[in-house]
């Protein structure tokens, strides 16, 4: 198996992973921050920033690794 053939089953699959780890942390940390908006409504401000703030850096790495993903595919051909 050549290098261009294990980057093509490596690179979707490494994707895959990516995007399933960050959509679980993405769920817990909205979770999380309902549940303390729900037991402190008058710090509802704060946390949401602070979950905004935590949510696009957990997408970042979803979008870290498609960025990977075209870079490798473009060695491929």
């Amino acid at each position: 198996m050549d290098i261009g053939t294990s980057l093509a089953w490596s690179t979707p699959i490494a994707i895959g992973i990516a995007a399933f780890g960050c959509a679980i942390g993405l769920g817990v940390a909205v979770g999380k921050a309902l549940d303390a908006i729900a037991r402190q409504p008058e710090a509802s401000g704060k946390i949401m920033t602070t979950m905004i703030i935590g949510a696009a850096l957990i997408e970042a790495l979803t979008i870290y690794t498609l960025i990977v993903f075209f870079m490798s595919f473009n060695q491929m051909k």
